[in-house]
């Protein structure tokens, strides 16, 4: 019997499209795979760009990962680069190519088609943008790295989302005097303000100049002027503003596309056209809570291109919600999220619960120990977790990671004091920080603990009590806040018996102690969740939140 090969045709490379073209070679070893790349590059490290600009990868050659000749000898695919496809023909099935180099244009039958286009850097329409540097591609980084060398020292960069904070760190290590810009009020806006003023000061304090909470309204050569008319020198400007989709060929064919942009795919990642796929950043995906979302990172799309060629083949699969997790490097800290923030989960009508905790990496009595600030959002009720926050040292990124895994498995804010998580002194404690969260959402659940924000301290008309020692009082706390440590509370209970009363501590714990020791003897007392570590760095947040009624 004769095997008649598939015409597979593959629009764009790097992660969805090669994942897409390599699994499928490793399926079919009959079907013809053409990848059609309009770039110079078909597969190459997009998110280690920024590490280029000042050497901590010092090698350009190693953030490319593969050529046409390396996939032709290995996988037998054709690979064309420099190939733009202007046009699909769904009823003929086939696409219509111009070849860069030469200008010839010609068309290519499939009988399956994958949209891998990727995103486009969003160019606001305003004076001088083209005369910044975007980073996407090895094109785009050749240029910003050049022009870092050879113009003078003052670097403006506009957006503190990941890609910003990554290339105002790596131009600040590369010797520039860095100004990051950032329209909205805080930097890293994935994360909740209290958090993100964790990153600023930490930016901030590797001289970094930060101004957020105002866009920009014009470039030059020279200088980018501010939406409050303050001009900032720049003898070069970093576009990080964020991207959108490249959904243009989707639209153009009639394939259904979101109206704020992104081309709409089922569980099997197909279009409309159920011959189409489409994956990576032009695709939109299902978030955490089942919501259609634009989510481009690395992840999805490497995985998106292996179910659909898994599909393809044949193979029973589906792309369901997942929860976005993003992570950075910002000089000595790490910065991640996954799922929803607070700001989102209530911007969908929810009223979630809330709680941080600021453990360090490891047991305390083994040296080297460094903080990590967690925030979980969930649900009382139920314990679904909606998302989850961590800046801090070393061990951050394993946290992130296990809560992004009970994320996606369904996992309850409880079940995370039942995993058992590895420990040894230098890595962990016996109640690993993921296990405390879990303690303290229990907690909340159960009714054990009433706990207030640290944005609902200046409106309460509860006597704040400050429950740490003396000399921690002494070095800073919530202003009118009187000092009656722990340990002398039951002693001292007739000065709280007459007033509500919201105590706190440094971390929360030792405030978690004390509440429910007064609401024992009959105080009303609740805790401040996060303590004094979370009040401080939320009342540096420039816009104070409304209080949740």
């Amino acid at each position: 019997m004769n095997h008649v090969p598939l015409n597979i045709v593959i629009v764009g490379g790097v992660a969805g499209g090669m994942s897409a073209a390599t699994r499928l070679r490793r399926l079919d070893e009959h079907a013809r795979i053409t990848v059609l790349e309009r770039g110079e590059h078909v597969s190459f490290a997009n998110c280690g760009l920024p590490y280029h600009l000042s050497d901590a990868i010092p090698d350009r050659e190693r953030l490319l990962l593969h050529t046409p000749e390396s996939l032709a000898a290995r996988f037998r695919l054709d690979v064309r680069t420099r190939h733009e496809v202007t046009a699909i023909d769904r009823e003929a099935r086939r696409v219509t190519v111009t070849d860069q180099r030469s200008g010839q244009v010609h068309v290519l039958p499939y009988d399956k088609l994958i949209l891998s286009p990727g995103a486009a850097p969003i160019l606001p329409p305003l004076p001088g943008v083209p005369l910044a540097f975007p980073l996407r591609t090895l094109p785009d980084l050749d240029r910003l790295k050049a022009a870092a060398k050879t113009r003078g020292p003052n670097a403006v960069v506009i957006g503190a989302g990941f890609i910003g904070l990554e290339v105002a760190e790596n131009l600040r290590e590369a010797g520039k005097a860095v100004t990051l810009v950032e329209a909205a009020p805080q930097v890293l806006p994935p994360l909740d303000p209290e958090l993100a003023v964790l990153v600023q000061r930490e930016l901030e304090r590797h001289g970094v100049t930060v101004i957020s909470g105002v866009g920009f309204s014009a470039i030059t050569e020279q200088s980018v002027t501010l939406a409050d008319g303050r001009v900032l020198p720049a003898d070069l400007v970093a576009l990080a503003v964020g991207v959108r989709p490249e959904d243009t060929l989707a639209r153009q064919a009639g394939l259904d596309v979101a109206g704020r942009g992104g081309i709409l795919v089922n569980g099997q990642l197909q279009t409309s056209d159920p011959d189409i796929y489409a994956v990576g950043d032009a695709a939109l995906v299902r978030d955490a809570l089942g919501n259609v979302a634009f989510v481009p990172l690395a992840w999805g799309a490497n995985r998106q291109g292996r179910l659909v060629a898994d599909h393809i083949a044949g193979r029973d699969v589906s792309f369901g919600g997942h929860p976005a997790t993003a992570i950075a490097k910002v000089f000595g800290l790490t910065a991640a999220s996954t799922g929803l923030n607070e700001r989102q989960v209530r911007a969908l009508g929810l009223t979630p619960a809330v709680v941080h905790t600021h453990p360090g990496s490891h047991a305390g009595y083994y040296p080297g120990a460094e903080p990590i600030h967690l925030k979980l959002v969930f649900d009382a009720r139920t314990g679904r977790i909606y998302g989850a926050q961590a800046v801090g040292g070393q061990g951050t990124d394993k946290r992130i990671d296990v809560l992004a895994t009970a994320l996606h498995a369904g996992l309850s804010a409880e079940d995370l004091a039942d995993l058992p998580l590895a420990y040894a002194p230098p890595y962990s404690s016996a109640k690993d920080p993921v296990n405390m969260l879990g303690y303290v959402a229990q907690n909340v659940m159960d009714g054990l603990t009433r706990t207030r924000q640290w944005h609902e301290v200046a409106g309460t008309h509860r006597l704040v009590v400050d429950v740490r020692e003396p000399a921690e009082y002494a070095r800073g706390s919530i202003p009118g806040a009187v000092n009656v440590p722990l340990n002398d509370l039951r002693s001292r209970l007739d000065e709280l018996r007459e007033q509500p009363v919201l105590v706190y501590c440094q971390v929360g714990q030792r405030g978690h102690a004390a509440a429910r020791l007064l609401t024992e003897l009959g105080v009303d007392a609740v805790n401040l969740d996060g303590g004094f570590l979370t009040w401080q760095a939320g009342r540096a947040v420039p816009t104070r939140l409304p209080v949740p009624g």
